[in-house]
């Protein structure tokens, strides 16, 4: 292949490359038990300097240095630090690889194919240079005192979530295990988001915190001092967190504003037999309030009774759910209600967020009432409707506590 007409087909495939590589996110499975907006925009810069590296490398054949790939491996070596399985990470690059070959195969001409079919091995030495050393990097670091430390408290907040005794864990004496907890569950916003990175390192650096991330985001583990009934412990985690609306007020005015970012269901352990149990509360009150879009981002019990019976609620709630139904195909007055409800049934308070006519309002609670065969200004129908809006928004967000 001449070489003016090689490096026109090189520029073809690297813009090829470049919209595959924009396909990761959907196209490749999410890490196993880290949170997708955690690491997403760390996954996208190691893609974009992976592609680039590449292609550097096939127009010159100049094999990428140490200082070249030192960003990539940093992120890599970040992911297993988080608790993703080196394994996994480095699987990440085979099946990058295989993704773009195959989507360049799919659309290459005669002249393309025999080009990727040259790249083939500079690919092969590629990823084998990239894997290599990201592993090496890991068995260096693995060594580190911090890392073992950093291990191993991780590896005793599984057996505190799990009901297992840490001392059987753990054989660190530096490592203070307290008889008492305040259990934090993080759960992130499936929005693009800006990075959370800097919160969980907010969380993670407050005095003794167990901390264990998970494909929903990750929990934390404050301890008790002997004395404190929880205010004291809570209030230093809130202190960490940014500044977001509470009240009905921020409930309406949450309409008009971007989603929150994360949600922390927090509940007390004062024993260490007893975190089990607390645990699945504050996870179940993080989902709800990711599930429900609740614009106050701290998720207590005391705050959320209602909405916590009904998620509790089990096989019931989907039927409940489908009490909602018949206003599938009247999305305005599916909204009303929505409105109605928030506003604690003030139908003034709805036509104004609405821009509508009071009567208009009526006239619109009135046919929900038809639909449904339930009466939003009756006090017991109206908690059924409320139940009904809980649950169908759980069952549509894929509530999994």
């Amino acid at each position: 292949m001449q070489t003016r007409t090689r490096d026109r087909a090189l520029e073809e495939l690297y813009r090829r490359a470049v919209a595959a590589r924009e396909e990761f996110p959907t196209a490749l499975p999410p890490y196993r038990t880290l949170p997708q907006p955690l690491v997403a925009s760390g996954f996208e810069r190691g893609a974009k300097l992976n592609v680039d590296l590449f292609f550097d490398f096939l127009r010159s054949g100049i094999t990428p240095t140490e200082d070249d790939t030192r960003e990539i491996v940093e992120i890599a070596v970040g992911r297993v630090r988080d608790g993703e399985p080196l394994e996994e990470v480095l699987g990440r690059y085979r099946a990058g690889a295989e993704h773009i070959w195959q989507r360049l195969r799919d659309a290459a001409s005669t002249a393309e194919r025999e080009l990727l079919a040259d790249a083939a091995l500079p690919l092969l030495h590629y990823v084998t240079v990239v894997t290599t050393r990201i592993a090496t990097a890991y068995v260096q670091r693995v060594h580190d005192p911090r890392w073992e430390l950093l291990e191993r408290r991780r590896t005793i907040a599984d057996a505190l979530l799990t009901g297992h005794d840490p001392i059987e864990w753990a054989d660190e004496p530096a490592i203070a295990v307290p008889d008492a907890f305040l259990v934090a569950v993080f759960r992130l916003s499936s929005a693009r988001i800006a990075d959370t990175s800097e919160l969980r390192h907010r969380i993670e650096a407050i005095p003794g915190v167990f901390l264990r991330l998970d494909s929903g985001g990750w929990t934390a583990l404050l301890p008790l001092q002997p004395g404190d009934d929880g205010t004291a412990t809570a209030g230093s985690l809130a202190s960490r967190l940014p500044m977001l609306p509470s009240g009905q007020s921020a409930q309406i005015a949450h309409r008009a504003n971007p989603p929150a970012p994360f949600w922390v269901g927090v509940s007390m352990a004062r024993t260490r037999a007893e975190v089990p149990e607390v645990f699945a509360e504050a996870r179940l009150l993080a989902e709800l309030g990711r599930c429900l879009d609740r614009p106050q981002v701290v998720c207590r019990r005391a705050d959320l009774m209602f909405e916590y019976t009904v998620a509790a609620g089990g096989s019931a709630r989907a039927g409940l759910a489908a009490v909602l139904a018949p206003l599938d195909t009247q999305p305005l007055l599916a909204e009303t209600l929505e409105v109605f409800v928030d506003t604690g049934f003030n139908q003034l308070a709805t036509a104004r967020l609405l821009n509508i006519h009071r009567n208009t309002v009526t006239y619109r609670l009135a046919r929900v009432h038809e639909l449904t065969g339930l009466d939003p200004h009756r006090p017991t129908d109206a908690m059924t409707l409320s139940a009904a809006r809980i649950a169908r928004r759980l069952e549509s967000a894929s509530f999994a506590p």
